[in-house]
């Protein structure tokens, strides 16, 4: 089983992703894209990348903005598996805006 980041941990390593926050509990990202197609087209490539790690943030969808928070229910917090979803996540959106 994947082992729960501490704060320091999850501090550490979300200075280097994109605009996420959170604690040993979660990690969070907030998005607005242009248009609701373009958040839907992130929905899709992101469940497709979560589909092959087997590993699947919860997504909230408002309009065009997107909310993705990533914690492993299995472990009961943050785990390194949230941080490698959180940095293919970052590439997929940086590749739509």
């Amino acid at each position: 089983m994947a082992e729960v980041l501490d704060t320091a941990q999850v501090q550490a390593a979300l200075a280097g992703l994109t605009d996420w926050s959170g604690d040993s509990t979660a990690i969070v990202r907030t998005v607005t894209f242009a248009t609701f197609p373009d958040a839907i087209a992130v929905v899709t490539r992101v469940a497709m990348a979560a589909e092959e790690r087997d590993h699947h943030p919860d997504i909230d969808i408002r309009w065009r903005t997107l909310t993705l928070r990533c914690s492993t229910h299995s472990a009961g917090g943050t785990t390194q598996r949230d941080i490698e979803l959180a940095r293919r996540i970052d590439e997929i959106i940086a590749a739509q805006v």
